[in-house]
């Protein structure tokens, strides 16, 4: 009998539509004690650059009224590590894993990607592309169409596995990022990522945060990402992702709706570690009590 949750994502077969974003869920490991990891549509690994970096100076963190700004700066221990020392604790499970890729040149997305490429184990790409071009005096790659097209062909062409490509919101149309990388070649898009914001400390007057700015996510930023994946879905061919501020399989089912053929679930598995298993169970439970026999069907049912 087919599995009623499970999804193709550009390619990448998965068991049911819930991810782990990337950057909350580490490498798996952290999540063991907590999570059925074998139940996971896919974990998306923390973003990996060709090698290690330390990421931006405390503090890092910093919670607001229904969400959290991060400026952790894509800190990270280099793919060479994560193939050699965490990837195969993942692969113990029955998972799909993503390797999010993330650099400030094309060529730097194109050697991390040119690294996974001949490695069992790794199922899927995901392109970070919200980073800063330091060729274009440190504009996000996601700000600009050709930029964004210009990383994508260039992992493109270092990979045959399935490309996902991550999409910024800060940006005022959102549909021609989504156009252009998937022009480029990508197989899906996810979306999206965190929005842009600060926090000040009003004694000492000065940014609460080390890097002045960071990313807002959790459940403030859940209406700005259901309307962009509404927008990304009916624009583009590809299957897309629906990120932001998901805590519930309600939230879930509202970005399927919306047209996503799968999610990402990040900043609600801080307060909440188990909320993947709780959604997939969601998610399940709305099918029976609707009569759906299959979470395609109800893919992009919004009626307007």
């Amino acid at each position: 009998m087919e599995n009623p949750l499970s999804v193709n994502i550009g390619g990448l077969l998965l068991q049911n539509p819930v991810m782990t974003a990337s950057g909350t869920f580490g490498f798996g490991r952290e999540f063991e004690p907590l999570v059925d990891l074998n139940r996971l549509g896919a974990v998306i690994v923390k973003g990996l650059s060709r090698h290690p970096s330390p990421g931006n100076p405390p503090p890092r963190i910093v919670e607001t009224p229904c969400g959290l700004l991060n400026a952790i700066g894509l800190e990270n221990i280099g793919i060479d590590a994560f193939i050699g020392d965490k990837l195969p604790f993942l692969n113990q499970y029955s998972s799909a894993v993503v390797v999010n890729v993330y650099g400030e040149r094309p060529e730097a997305y194109a050697d991390v990607a040119d690294r996974c490429e001949g490695v069992d184990g790794i199922d899927a790409l995901e392109v970070n592309i919200s980073c800063p071009n330091v060729k274009a005096g440190g504009v996000s790659f996601g700000m600009d169409p050709e930029a964004a097209a210009e990383v994508v062909c260039a992992v493109r062409e270092k990979t045959t596995k399935p490309l996902i490509v991550k999409l910024s919101p800060n940006v005022t149309d959102i549909i021609c990022i989504a156009e252009a990388v998937v022009t480029a070649g990508a197989d899906a898009v996810s979306l999206i990522n965190t929005l842009t914001g600060m926090a000040i400390d009003i004694h000492s007057r000065r940014p609460k945060l080390g890097n002045v700015t960071g990313g807002l996510s959790g459940p403030a930023i859940k209406p700005v990402a259901l309307r962009m994946v509404w927008e990304a879905a009916r624009a583009v061919d590809v299957p897309v992702i629906g990120i932001g501020g998901i805590s519930t399989a309600e939230d879930a089912l509202e970005f399927i709706i919306a047209g996503a053929s799968a999610v990402q679930i990040g900043t609600a598995t801080f307060t909440n570690p188990g909320v993947t298993m709780e959604v997939i169970d969601g998610i399940q439970s709305f099918l029976n009590q609707e009569g759906i026999g299959h979470i395609t069907e109800l893919i992009g049912t919004l009626s307007t």
